[in-house]
């Protein structure tokens, strides 16, 4: 994810929904139930809002 995250990502929707289908792809690689996935993808991406400060510094 922290490659695909880019300057202002939090303001474009094209940029998140590209986010939301690479958390869902991974979650489903990974076994979480679809049932579960919307909830944790919104938590990956507020986690990922967080971050994002420290990223792009980096």
């Amino acid at each position: 994810m922290r490659n695909n995250v880019t300057i202002n990502w939090t303001l474009r929707e094209n940029v998140r929904a590209q986010l939301r289908v690479l958390v869902k792809r991974i979650l489903r690689k990974y076994g979480c139930p679809p049932d579960k996935q919307e909830k944790a993808t919104q938590t990956v991406l507020e986690q990922a809002a967080l971050l994002s400060a420290e990223w792009a510094a980096a």
